[in-house]
């Protein structure tokens, strides 16, 4: 068995906690989303030091009680940085969000591609490139007060940079394994940006020991935009390893997971149980078709709104006896592009019940909100779930749902979801752009035989299970240590 590095370091933009003061006392919150999830699961066993931006006013009052360095909440080490709202703004609302997410959810197109001029340029080097350097000075920082071998894990599009930032400052003395969550394009979407900067940011990420994505299909990507930007790179290993620079750079799928211990442990709880009682009853003579989703453009919320209405509009004998679900927690707000399509969903929600919908029942049902017990409750009693992203690097909620549902659900799922490589076979696997495809989707989900369900269920559960949160960390792991 492969012995486990001494010190882990992850890094990313947000971490596992936002913190208040209340009556005078630090409050800390944990957070929501994929990545919080999964390290958070991996912490409980691992030693992990997580490194990450004070992102607000109570991050930063609770930084200014307990001062700089490292800080041990519940069962996390962490150590905040404290980039100015000048630069951050300009690191994530200008650079990160939207610009590096719309390229690589591929969601310009050529009326919104955007305009880079000066203030972009400007963002890139004060904001973008400022802030990956604080945290790399934060990482070689925090390395003074370590001993044994170092695993840097950088995490995310929003630390593209830091890799050569962190080299700069210590060196080849620890190993450096980023790992992206969101997709990864072909070369194509990427010349929206122009070719300095494309060169700067990979020539940045290629200086890690090796780089993870979520799927294979993201692996080969990676390597053919290398290979169509930078002159110097050679393929030593096709879809898998290149040189560059004297150096020899890995690149790897790691399809991340759920803590399905966890999950199943939470559903019991009293909490969830109260939610679980509450959609019982308000679903008991109907069919529950669920999505739970951040709010942004890639998740694709109001294609599967209309897909919904048609299928209620051409077979309206499902009307009255299906509901549509949909929790849904605001993101980005600060963002235009993410508050518009909010504003559109609303409007859309609304318009199908005014419709549609009578005194006795209404088609959609909105609950705004992160309410992670309320999302575990309606995961393990829907009839279908619809997981229908323009792109996603995987879809932990394809994941949950099927470790957590107890009704023999049918997946509904995106083909451009990560999770489609692993659970496609036992989904119903439809275009995202497709509204006529998710219609007739959502229609041979409702009618499907019982026997069908359970055995589709059955094996979607049994695939999660057997490659869960911690063999997604173990690979990695396992991967980083230096050959004999």
């Amino acid at each position: 068995m492969t012995t486990s590095p001494q010190r882990i370091i992850v890094v990313s933009n947000r971490g596992p906690f936002s913190f208040s003061l209340r009556d005078g006392e630090p409050r800390a919150l944990r957070g929501a989303g994929g990545l919080v999830t999964a390290i958070s699961a991996v912490a409980r066993q691992q030693d992990v030091l997580w490194i990450s931006c004070a992102l607000g006013k109570g991050d930063r009052d609770w930084l200014a009680r307990v001062g700089n360095g490292v800080h041990t909440v519940e069962d996390m080490k962490i150590r905040l940085v404290t980039p100015n709202p000048a630069q951050y703004h300009a690191y994530y609302n200008v650079i990160s969000n939207p610009l590096l997410w719309f390229v690589q959810h591929q969601l310009y197109d050529t009326p919104r591609a955007p305009v880079l001029d000066e203030t972009v340029w400007k963002a890139w080097e004060d904001g973008y490139a400022s802030v990956n350097r604080q945290l790399a000075q934060a990482v070689a920082d925090s390395l003074t007060e370590l001993d044994g071998e170092v695993v840097v894990m950088p995490q995310d599009y929003h630390l593209y940079l830091l890799p050569r930032y962190l080299r700069e400052r210590v060196g080849d003395s620890v190993r450096i394994q980023s790992f992206l969550h969101i997709p990864f394009p072909g070369p194509g979407a990427w010349r929206v940006l122009p070719l300095s900067l494309r060169r700067d940011l990979l020539d940045a990420m290629l200086h890690a020991d090796r780089l993870g994505f979520q799927t294979e299909r993201d692996t080969r990507r990676f390597l053919q935009t290398c290979v169509d930007t930078l002159p110097e790179i050679q393929v030593i290993e096709p879809w898998r390893r290149l040189s560059y620079q004297g150096r020899e750079i890995d690149a790897r799928a790691y399809p991340i997971s759920v803590d399905v211990d966890y999950l199943e442990q939470r559903l019991t709880s009293d909490e969830v149980q109260q939610y679980v009682q509450q959609f019982r009853a308000h679903y008991q003579n109907r069919k529950l078709i669920l999505r739970t989703d951040r709010v942004e453009p890639s998740k694709n919320i109001l294609r599967g709104l209309i897909a919904y209405r048609n299928l209620l509009l051409h077979y309206p004998q499902y009307q009255r006896q299906v509901e549509m679900l949909m929790l849904l927690v605001p993101s980005r707000t600060e963002v235009t592009e993410y508050r518009t399509y909010l504003r559109d969903i609303m409007a859309l929600a609304g318009e199908i019940n005014a419709t549609l919908g009578d005194g006795n029942w209404e088609p959609v049902r909105v609950l705004l909100g992160n309410n992670y017990d309320r999302a575990i409750a309606a995961l393990s009693l829907y009839d279908v779930l619809l997981v229908n992203p323009l792109a996603d690097g995987m879809n932990l909620v394809a994941k949950e749902g099927a470790v957590l549902n107890r009704c023999d659900g049918v997946l509904i799922l995106s083909e451009e979801a990560g999770a489609a490589e692993e659970l496609g076979e036992d989904s119903l696997l439809v275009s995202p752009y497709d509204v006529y495809g998710t219609r007739e989707a959502l229609r041979a989900a409702l009618e499907m035989p019982a026997a069908e369900r359970r055995r589709r269920a059955r094996r979607l559960a049994d695939q999660v299970r057997q490659n869960d949160i911690h063999r997604w960390f173990s690979r990695q792991l396992n991967d980083v240590q230096p050959e004999p």
